[in-house]
């Protein structure tokens, strides 16, 4: 009997030989897998899938050899150590010594075209320069942590986050392997700025994705993203979340809506991803939050002990008690412009 194929990367851990030591696994429709694996020592081998993937050893001090695409190797691994395997490439590597693995899959059928806009080019994925090459590179390893942590957080990682995040990601590797992507010139124009700050308050319900948000300022995925942050300060992803998060405040305050209600309300999935969210950038939770702005004798009590920091912005009427809470407003250790939405113009 011939054994079925397998199209993925994910499909191969989950479904394959390799599914018993699957510990965990974070996927974003077709745009990126995040999986952990921790398995005893021994052939870690498998057949070509059309997928780079980015490996993160969580563990070290094991010798491990094969080859990934870049031909063969044998080194030890140390904690923290990444290696890139490349598409369509049958790997072979052998681990003496039981280990704990991270690994961000780009499906390549999602990232060809994104990367060749980019590059204003065809792209290659021809990196050998990369490929089976262990390396450190403490700009991908904090995306990777980031990454993590918000999937954390919200659960599996939206579109949104899941694009951009590729992105950086993939451009580092360029960077590395030698094969830079054009940088972006300056940030967004204003009127690019504008529809694109009205279409994430129109759609904060909603898995919005990179590709839509770029359509609007008429820009490839890619540049959309650095040219956002240049404009805005932090990227997408960051502002998206602090517009959830004014609109629950605005929410909890006005309504007497349940707070499952509001979850979905604002674009997530659930009271308690909202609850979160809420302790991770309000240091309260959604009910705390409630009460205390509807209780003026407990909100001056927390005036005394600071509660966490929200986005820099001249705040709504909806936000004031947790600016008394909170003091200096910001989001991500960034201090962010709020676009007035009606002129275009900062307040």
């Amino acid at each position: 009997m011939t054994a079925r194929a397998l199209s993925s990367f994910a499909q191969w851990h989950s479904e394959g030989r390799h599914a018993s030591y699957l510990r965990m696994m974070k996927s974003r429709g077709k745009v990126l897998d995040l999986l952990e694996v921790q398995r005893p020592a021994g052939d870690m081998s498998r057949p070509a899938l059309p997928d780079i993937v980015l490996i993160e050893d969580m563990l070290g001090s094991n010798r491990v050899r094969g080859d990934l695409g870049g031909g063969r190797f044998d080194v030890t691994s140390g904690k923290g150590t990444l290696a890139v395997a490349a598409p369509n490439f049958a790997t072979t590597v052998i681990n003496d010594g039981s280990h704990r693995l991270r690994s961000l899959v780009f499906p390549m059928v999602q990232w060809q075209k994104l990367l060749g806009e980019a590059a204003s080019r065809d792209f290659s994925v021809d990196l050998p320069r990369i490929y089976g090459r262990l390396f450190d590179s403490p700009p991908i390893r904090s995306a990777l942590r980031n990454l993590w942590t918000l999937s954390d957080v919200e659960g599996p990682p939206s579109r949104l986050l899941a694009q951009a995040a590729g992105c950086e990601i993939l451009a580092e590797l360029c960077r590395l392997g030698g094969a830079p992507l054009a940088p972006a010139k300056g940030g967004l124009a204003a009127w690019a700025e504008r529809r694109c700050l009205e279409l994430m308050q129109a759609r904060l319900s909603e898995d919005i994705s990179l590709d839509e948000l770029a359509a609007e300022a008429q820009l490839s995925p890619f540049h959309f993203a650095r040219m956002f942050k240049q404009s805005l300060g932090v990227p997408p992803r960051v502002y998206l979340t602090r517009l959830r998060v004014e609109k629950a405040c605005e929410l909890l305050e006005m309504t007497d809506l349940p707070i499952t209600e509001i979850a979905l309300e604002v674009g997530y999935s659930s009271n308690q991803v909202l609850a979160r969210v809420f302790l991770k950038h309000m240091r309260l939770t959604p009910s705390d939050y409630r009460r205390a702005v509807r209780d003026p004798a407990r909100s001056i009590a927390l005036q005394r002990h600071p509660i966490g920091r929200l986005p820099a912005a001249p705040p709504a009427r909806h936000v004031q008690a947790a600016k008394r809470l909170a003091g200096t407003m910001r989001f991500g250790g960034t201090r962010l412009r709020i676009t007035n939405r009606a002129s275009g113009r900062s307040p």
